[in-house]
């Protein structure tokens, strides 16, 4: 544990490194309305703090920059001061995204990244995972031949299966109707497990041709049921980096979709939403921080939205831009 004194300087040097990327100075600390001492107390103050772990000195003649255990101190500073709110900026520009977001699964998925990034200037990961226990919340019929309709079935969690079902014989519109009203009251609230195997009884209405030509589609055909991953702001990750090689291996990291999808998921499973450096397992992100949280589909959880940029990172403006992010996306799928 620190005093507050030491806590006040050991915030400020992170916040001052965060936001000029250059070592920190007595003087600059001193300077801060919130740090009422000298710089020559600030300056022996920092030195105890470099003996015990949580700033270093790059050279004799520099100033401190944080070390994991410094950022460590400060990210659980944050957790004890509550919800960290947005920006009215980037609240707003979050609020107008959700509000004009609508279609497929997929594509709210891909946005949501480029909004995480656009919000953070950091590089964003959205990871969609398939859940198992998601159901048919509709199905849809639609007339593109008179032998020839697509099935769209939408699911709970916001996925959608699509399949283009070849007719035996040709279907008018009044059989395609009453084929969709079957298959909605025989699929609505089944699994892709049970949909995959349901036959469809003897039907005595028009439709009945229809439906057992879906029924067939659905019994050969297969679902995707790998995690999907969208990255962006791979640019802002790399302008942030020193080291080349660094940068290299961090990019050959996200462009490993199960490497990042294991990342992401062992961390959560471990109640971590900030991982500094070291702490993410992974040598190649030794500079790096991630900021994450899991969305959910009623009650479930269904993803992860994640930032990832260098351990000097903005922690305020990216562990709130991923909270509200991962909220607004959890009510969004949720209630459809």
């Amino acid at each position: 544990m620190l005093d507050d004194r030491k806590s006040a300087i050991l915030c400020a040097v992170v916040e001052h490194y965060i936001s000029t990327a250059q070592p920190v100075g007595s003087a600059a600390v001193a300077s801060r309305a919130d740090v009422t001492v000298s710089p020559a107390t600030v300056r022996n103050e920092m030195t105890l703090l470099e003996r015990e772990g949580y700033l270093i000195q790059p050279h004799t003649s520099a100033g401190r920059v944080p070390t994991e255990k410094g950022y460590r101190f400060f990210v659980d500073g944050l957790a004890t001061q509550g919800e960290i709110d947005l920006s009215e900026a980037s609240a707003r520009q979050v609020r107008d995204f959700f509000t004009a977001a609508h279609g497929e699964l997929e594509q709210v998925l891909h946005d949501t990244s480029r909004l995480l990034t656009s919000l953070t200037r950091s590089a964003a990961v959205v990871v969609g995972e398939q859940v198992a226990a998601a159901v048919v919340r509709s199905v849809q019929l639609v007339d593109l031949s008179p032998r020839l309709v697509l099935l769209v079935l939408v699911f709970n969690n916001g996925d959608v299966v699509k399949r283009s079902v070849e007719l035996d014989v040709d279907a008018s519109g009044d059989d395609i109707a009453a084929a969709q009203h079957i298959l909605n009251e025989q699929l609505l609230g089944r699994s892709w497990a049970e949909v995959s195997r349901w036959s469809p009884a003897d039907h005595p209405v028009p439709g009945s041709i229809v439906v057992s030509s879906v029924a067939r589609s659905l019994e050969h055909g297969e679902r995707n049921d790998g995690s999907r991953v969208f990255v962006e702001g791979t640019s802002f990750l790399a302008g942030s980096l020193e080291a080349r090689e660094t940068v290299e291996q961090v990019l050959g990291i996200l462009e490993q979709q199960l490497v990042v999808v294991t990342l992401l998921k062992e961390l959560a499973e471990r109640g971590v939403m900030v991982a500094i450096g070291s702490e993410t397992g992974l040598n190649p992100l030794a500079d790096c921080s991630v900021v994450l949280s899991p969305y959910r589909v009623d009650g479930e959880v269904a993803g992860t939205v994640a930032v990832l940029g260098p351990t000097r990172m903005d922690y305020q403006e990216s562990v709130a831009a991923v909270a509200v992010v991962s909220q607004r996306l959890t009510r969004a799928l949720t209630e459809g």
